[in-house]
């Protein structure tokens, strides 16, 4: 079985099917509808040929569907029929989970994802549970999000971003009694040193999470 999988962030689409190397990738942004997305996908892989689609989606998921719109794209991905549009079955998971679920190494572990907003996923054993903690308050009536995301980082300057990602995965780390935590997305790649029991993901392994979700029925 081939699986096409997509990761769609706030920035970028990146496009991987199982069998090929090299991913990818589109831009997106705040314009990007799901129609523009499929459309987008379709053409940059139109010579690729794959059974089924895994997607990896910038907000809340419940029963393989969207329950919310995406903060940093366009609207209307709620109720938006990808089986349909692909002409393929599809499973959709949160895109820090599908991340999360391709660095995953057993146990408990604590999925962190620094991109354009936070994503967060907790998996207990092999069972994998995407977490919206983003938007929960943290310092001077702000969010999590806000200080450690993209807007954060640029608000913060570099040595003050990371300050408050330590304590941001410090204080998650301990609430949620983890024995692992991953720190992916496209701006773990600015962080230096790291809490004890903290790592950095590799951000390719979100394809493997993918084709995970295709080949583990427990996540």
């Amino acid at each position: 079985m081939t699986v096409l999988v997509i990761d769609v962030g706030g920035s970028h689409v990146k496009v991987l099917a199982t069998g090929h190397r090299n991913a990818v990738k589109i831009p997106s942004g705040p314009t990007m509808t799901p129609q523009q997305m499929v459309r987008d996908v379709r053409k940059a892989v139109a010579d690729w040929s794959y059974d089924v689609v895994a997607i990896g989606y910038p907000g809340a998921v419940l029963r393989g569907k969207p329950v919310s719109e995406p903060r940093n794209l366009a609207p209307g991905w709620i109720g938006f029929n990808f089986r349909k549009a692909f002409g393929r079955h599809v499973r959709l998971i949160n895109d820090a989970a599908m991340q999360a679920l391709g660095n995953y190494t057993g146990g408990r572990m604590l999925f962190i994802g620094l991109g354009t907003g936070l994503g967060t996923a907790l998996i207990v054993d092999g069972v994998v549970e995407p977490m919206e903690l983003a938007h929960l308050p943290y310092k001077k009536n702000r969010t999590y999000e806000e200080y450690v995301g993209k807007r954060g980082l640029k608000r913060l300057g570099k040595k003050r971003w990371r300050l408050a990602v330590n304590d941001v995965v410090l204080r998650l780390k301990t609430a949620l009694e983890v024995e692992d935590v991953v720190v992916g997305g496209g701006n773990a790649k600015l962080l230096r040193k790291l809490p004890p029991g903290v790592r950095i993901g590799d951000n390719a392994k979100a394809f493997a999470g993918g084709v995970r979700l295709w080949r583990n029925r427990r996540a």
